[in-house]
């Protein structure tokens, strides 16, 4: 029954991005019918053979080898500290992303991430039908998180069209950076954060190509290449990579202090007018149902939905370490679900960064169409998350 039930979700999410539709004769069934094939392929493949396991296992045994590698240059610094037991969520989950970020950067450098996404990019443009440049930004986010992926195509944005804008703001709700991999991992289980990598990328496409339907001509689909000019010499491009990296940790942190503390003084509010009443209670009323259609029952469908609510209001490192401090009294399938609706940057939050990057690239006028069709970019990132914890769901019991 409960199978079923996750099952009914995959299709209700579906129906009810369709229905948000404003361009509903144009949206290609056959595009969507191919990638959702295709996703319960790959989530086949990594959780229920050996060779995906092994190969989760591997790509898992690698991040926490680069974490290890990044904890040898903050022990150098904080010595004391990282000699504790107990490392704090500052040391063991943010720091690391300086040096994580600074070696995507040397791939990138090289020209080996380059590769892998021209490649990835071409599979899934030729599989789904669906436009080059939309697939290729799709594995760019993977890899480079949203801001990142969009200043890496700036000087094709600049030409395309306001329509065709608003795909790549929608696409940039479900993205997740391969620098902030190895903070998720020191949180939630390493087998659902990779599930989810791939699943949200294809969902993304899948999500924006209903939300945002765009004919796109032979002239039209091409693909920006950066010319050797625009390439900085190493050494600036690591250290610049460094300071990124330290900026980004600043960032999280000063959102994770600030979101903590607005939810405390939110909560002490609330309780003032109802007694126990809190900001989770109401978003697991809130998202209860589509924690239902999860295939989740009574507690756990009541506590997905509160972490559904926190990730959305804060972000996901939040909801995140309220998981991590329960996931020992949860069964297998809540894990699963919650972890991969977790894994990506959808959020209130992402939308400002989304519509201040359109903004620093484009300009006031076109980045306009962003800030009109907010609500489509959250309908995007919630829908996004939901199906890809929707698709892991089925193959964990």
């Amino acid at each position: 029954m409960f199978f079923l039930l996750n099952l009914l979700g995959v299709l209700v999410v579906i129906g009810l991005i369709f229905l948000c539709s404003p361009n509903k004769r144009n949206v290609k069934w056959k595009s969507i019918f191919i990638l959702l094939i295709v996703e319960f392929l790959i989530t086949w493949f990594m959780l229920e053979t050996k060779i995906g396991t092994w190969t989760i296992n591997k790509i898992a045994s690698f991040f926490t080898w680069l974490i290890a590698c990044a904890n040898d240059g903050i022990s150098f610094a904080f010595p004391s500290v990282m000699a504790n037991e107990h490392v704090d969520f500052f040391f063991s989950a943010l720091l690391p992303i300086i040096f994580i970020i600074t070696f995507f950067d040397i791939l990138s450098y090289f020209g080996i991430l380059t590769w892998i996404i021209d490649k990835v990019g071409w599979v899934i443009s030729k599989i789904s039908g669906l436009p080059k440049l939309e697939s290729f930004f799709s594995i760019q986010m993977m890899f480079l998180g949203n801001t990142e992926a969009l200043a890496v195509i700036r000087q094709q944005l600049i030409v395309l069209k306001e329509n065709r804008l608003l795909t790549f703001g929608i696409m940039s709700m479900s993205s997740i950076s391969g620098s902030i991999i190895g903070a998720y991992l020191t949180m939630v289980p390493a087998t659902y954060v990779f599930a989810a990598i791939p699943l949200n990328c294809l969902n993304a496409l899948l999500i924006a190509s209903m939300l945002n339907p765009v004919e796109v001509s032979k002239e039209e689909d091409v693909v920006y290449v950066p010319t050797k000019e625009e390439k900085k010499d190493f050494f600036s491009t690591i250290s610049n990579s460094m300071i990124v990296g330290m900026n980004m940790v600043i960032v999280i942190l000063a959102m994770v202090i600030g979101y903590v503390a607005l939810t405390t003084l939110l909560n002490g509010f609330l309780g003032f007018f109802v007694t126990g009443l809190t900001i989770q209670k109401i978003f697991s009323i809130i998202f209860s149902p589509f924690a239902f259609l999860l295939g989740l029952t009574g507690h756990d469908a009541m506590y997905v939905a509160q972490l559904m609510g926190i990730k959305l209001a804060t972000n996901e490192f939040v909801a995140m370490m309220d998981l991590k401090d329960n996931i020992n009294g949860l069964a297998p399938h809540t894990v699963a679900v919650a972890t991969t609706f977790l894994t990506s940057f959808a959020n209130f939050s992402t939308v400002g960064m989304i519509y201040g990057t359109f903004n620093s690239i484009l300009g006031e006028d076109k980045s306009s169409s962003i800030g009109k069709n907010v609500w489509k970019l959250l309908v995007s990132g919630i829908g996004v998350s939901m199906l890809s914890a929707m698709i892991v769901g089925l193959f964990v019991w």
